[in-house]
């Protein structure tokens, strides 16, 4: 999608400027920093991709409340492209996971860290049945 997005015409400055205008809900901010201010750990698990995470959370000046950021690695090619790839290597390596799409399994990213709580914000499809299964693992 993204070299579609290049090939016609749109630049990495036109894809920012859509990033900071993605309508959050007004909670959103207010929560994060409240929980960080009450010494949570917070950590992003998403299967978006570096780029647009980060330029979200920078623009909404918060990347300082943030611990970690599990996602797809991406960066921006010599011709000013968005190149994406997946968290984990789906073809020599599946995770297995019927919940999860191939490219990432928030399961396996998460592990077996132990979590007294969990906040959790959906970003995409089937992310009830990521944390049921989150959920199930931590019993």
């Amino acid at each position: 999608m993204m070299k579609e997005l290049h090939s016609n015409g749109k630049t990495i400055d036109d894809i920012v400027k859509v990033l900071e205008r993605v309508p959050i809900h007004p909670r959103i901010v207010p929560a994060i920093k409240v929980a960080h201010d009450l010494g949570c750990e917070l950590r992003i698990v998403s299967d978006a991709n570096l780029f647009f995470i980060e330029t979200i959370v920078k623009h909404l000046g918060l990347m300082d409340y943030f611990s970690e950021i599990n996602t797809n690695p991406s960066y921006v090619d010599e011709e000013g492209r968005l190149r994406i790839f997946p968290c984990h290597d789906f073809h020599s390596s599946p995770h297995g996971c019927n919940l999860c799409p191939p490219n990432m399994c928030k399961g396996e990213v998460v592990g077996g860290r132990v979590l007294a709580m969990v906040v959790k914000g959906v970003d995409g499809n089937n992310d009830g049945g990521r944390w049921r299964r989150l959920r199930w693992r931590l019993r």
